[in-house]
């Protein structure tokens, strides 16, 4: 078959799992997927290598799911998988880092023959124990552990499966729509690939996933031989859950490989923030791949030359039984580490920081004493700003490394009685510089009358705001506290009384390159926008008084400036 056949069915083939995607986000039960996109989706060869995967859906998801099918053969056995069947788990270790990711994998049979796997993954908003948060002291307190096992043999589902995970959750009906949406969405992807192999004559996946993977590794081989052979070291230290984390990471590219080796990275957190290897793994492939090969699709032969290494016991190489529920907020944090060492090899390559990780924050409602209502859990997915660029400005209120959405207020309020006062951008949170970092945002945060709340944070950058590069200025720190001045932590579960609310500011990107240098007209378009204040023009990029005063004059007509 011809190259010119093969690409088209490339391209077939990333459309099969965008398709799969799609119905996962369409028929989710939870927000934190249907509205913010965390999840993953891909096919898989026979032998559990990853051909292609979505374009909607997370690095840390994707990335770390594509070790997991392999952990899925292994544990049901070649011998034992059959037509009509659906695996599934929530092991950290074997699947995607914490307990709250359900990854269901399927089996695709093309006349009587297994071609190969569909997989995905998704964010559910309850797994039991103590709910998400950083408060548990191991792994068996953050939720309900499910093997890799069979939710379905040969179609007939497991109803006792089904039984102890609707008796051990909070939210049953959303956690069993979901895991039934993600064995769904396998299944039209399935439908899909049989579809495409009738078209094309397929009796297999081998010759094009052959092509595949060898055109995907020679490319990503050529792009890491054009490079230095050089190393270099990178650090940053963040907040922790009551005392700083120093990662540390040393970066070495060879002829035929890039080695990121996190050997000096503080030891395994007491409380629930600690990371597995897979996805420390999954974050620091995804920054050497934004860097250095972005174009390039991602599947198994173009993340091999990427060899990730970490000390056991570290908190990027916490083994079982710590507590990884918020695994996330160290693992997004990744990528600024190994930018750091990058920059270094690489000058006007990479972005300075940025908020990094997700600023997430779990609501769990009930009626106040005397009063009557509803239980709930809410999950809310919100994004500080990304890093200026070494060519343009950050991007506000997004999420980077995750990708995932910020979730409307109108979905969030939906699912129970939460109320969001307030959410717009934080002017000055961007670090000043020829290129300005994105904005962070403000939140009010309360419950309908007659409700108190427990309020379990997710938070970082309170007291390491991101760092500026090439002479850029930080980004602005977080801070919560409740309404009347109450100081609120970062991270933890924290009571939050009738009729109080949660006041956020959540952080904002660096900058790149020195303030002096940025075009006075992005100063003046930055003031009459909001995203400055005069204090910020004046001191931070020298614009005089009288432009100042030009400037708030006209957006006061309705001028453009």
């Amino acid at each position: 078959m011809s190259n010119v056949a093969f690409q088209v069915m490339w391209n077939r083939l990333i459309s099969v799992v965008e398709e799969q995607a799609q119905a996962l986000v369409r028929t989710a039960f939870s927000t934190s997927v249907r509205e913010a996109g965390d999840l993953s989706a891909g096919v898989y060869n026979a032998d559990g290598l990853m051909l292609a995967q979505a374009v909607t859906g997370t690095p840390g998801h994707v990335n770390a799911m594509a070790d997991a099918v392999a952990h899925f053969i292994r544990r049901i056995g070649r011998e034992n998988i059959q037509e009509g069947d659906v695996y599934i788990t929530n092991d950290p270790w074997e699947g995607t880092g914490h307990l709250h990711d359900i990854t269901v994998v399927t089996p695709s049979f093309h006349n009587g023959h297994h071609a190969g796997f569909f997989a995905c993954t998704a964010h559910v908003v309850d797994i039991g124990g103590r709910g998400f948060g950083a408060d548990a002291a191991s792994v068996y307190e953050e939720g309900i552990y499910i093997p890799i096992m069979k939710f379905a043999d040969r179609g007939k589902v497991d109803e006792t499966l089904i039984r102890l995970l609707r008796g051990n959750v909070r939210e049953p009906d959303q956690l069993i729509g979901d895991i039934y949406a993600l064995a769904t969405c396998n299944e039209i992807g399935h439908r899909r690939l049989t579809e495409m192999m009738d078209e094309f004559g397929l009796g297999d996946l081998t010759g094009i996933g052959d092509f595949i993977l060898e055109n995907s590794r020679r490319a990503t081989l050529e792009r890491i031989a054009a490079l230095p052979r050089e190393t270099a070291t990178g650090a940053m230290r963040i907040d922790g859950f009551d005392r700083p984390i120093d990662l540390k990471v040393r970066l070495e590219i060879a002829e035929d490989r890039i080695s990121c080796d996190f050997a000096g990275t503080s030891g395994v957190d007491k409380k629930g923030i600690n990371v597995p290897m897979v996805y420390t793994k999954a974050y620091a492939c995804y920054a050497l791949k934004c860097a250095i090969a972005p174009e390039i699709p991602n599947n198994a032969a173009s993340l091999a030359p990427f060899e990730v290494t970490a000390p056991v016991d570290s908190i990027v190489n916490a083994v079982h039984p710590a507590p990884v529920a918020l695994r996330h907020i160290i693992g997004h944090m990744i990528p600024d580490a190994v930018y750091d060492a990058l920059d270094k090899i690489l000058p006007a390559t990479v972005p300075a920081e940025g908020a990094g990780c997700l600023c997430n924050f779990q609501v769990s409602l009930r009626p106040a004493a005397g009063h009557q209502g509803r239980r709930s859990e809410v999950l809310t997915f919100n994004s500080g700003g990304a890093g200026a660029r070494p060519t343009v400005d950050g991007l506000n209120a997004t999420a980077f490394p995750s990708g995932v959405m910020t979730m409307p207020i109108e979905a969030t309020e939906h699912t129970g009685p939460v109320i969001i006062w307030r959410k717009e951008l934080r002017p000055d949170s961007g670090g000043a510089g020829q290129y300005r970092g994105g904005l962070g945002q403000y939140m009010e945060v309360g419950a309908t009358a007659g409700h108190e709340f427990d309020f379990s944070a997710m938070f970082d950058r309170v007291d390491h705001p991101a760092r500026g590069r090439q002479g850029g200025q930080g980004g602005a720190p977080t801070a919560i506290a409740q309404d009347d001045g109450t100081a609120m932590q970062g991270k933890g579960k924290q009571f939050v009384p009738e009729g109080r609310r949660v006041m956020l500011a959540l952080p904002g990107g660096a900058g790149y390159g020195p303030a002096s240098a940025r075009d006075p007209a992005l100063v003046k378009r930055d003031l009459a926008r909001g995203y400055i204040s005069a204090t910020s023009a004046r001191d931070d990029y020298g614009l005089s008084e009288d432009e100042i005063a030009a400037v708030l004059a006209a957006v006061s007509k309705g001028e453009t400036v």
